[in-house]
């Protein structure tokens, strides 16, 4: 399978890409190592699909999200939710159905905290969320056979360090756990789900 992983050089991405290494991956983010997108914009995503061509399977580990508190969330700090985490993600789907071989896939990323609130993750849940129901609603009418699911992720042990502070008493899960369901979703045949790695 052809596979482009956008958000490839993170912690998740980059253990994405090895658990897919028997693929041909194509490894893209805002610095990225074969070709570079800025999923906030719609002209990047564009031009990034125009460079790569088509492929079998879209993953995509990127997506950001101010985390403040509700009392002092604006509307300007939630965008930075909207525009990357959520409509960024959507856009790779909307942008990405005419690149993507019939029986393909798109694998997207939520994240622990819609299910399990922390302080200052609000705006982080309420994208997180909004990806779930899009994978679930668009499930049922994607074309040509195409497969869309989720993987979301707990915080993860190779970075609890910077985010213990944020989840307390949580227990972090190994990155390598976080990438097999990855793995599951490209190369399984599920299509509509979520995968919780909790």
């Amino acid at each position: 399978m052809r596979i482009l992983v956008v958000g490839a050089s993170g912690t998740i991405g980059s253990k994405i890409c090895n658990v897919l290494a028997n693929h041909e991956i194509i490894r893209a983010g805002r610095n990225g190592i074969d070709v570079s997108v800025d999923t906030t914009v719609e002209q990047s995503i564009k031009e990034m699909y125009e460079k790569v061509g088509k492929v079998d399977a879209v993953v995509n580990a990127s997506g950001g999200a101010n985390f403040v508190s509700v009392a002092e969330l604006t509307p300007e700090l939630n965008e930075r939710g909207i525009q990357s985490k959520l409509k960024g993600q959507i856009n790779l789907v909307l942008l990405g159905l005419n690149y993507v071989n019939d029986g393909g896939s798109f694998t997207l990323t939520t994240g622990v905290m819609m299910d399990d609130p922390i302080p200052l993750g609000a705006s982080a849940a309420m994208a997180n969320g909004g990806v779930k129901s899009f994978v679930k609603a668009a499930s049922i009418e994607m074309p040509r056979g195409i497969r869309i699911n989720s993987v979301s992720p707990n915080a993860v042990l190779e970075s609890w360090g910077r985010l213990e502070k944020f989840f307390a008493g949580f227990t972090p899960v190994p990155v390598n756990r976080v990438a097999l369901a990855y793995k599951k979703s490209v190369e399984g045949a599920q299509t509509g789900q979520n995968y919780e790695v909790y």
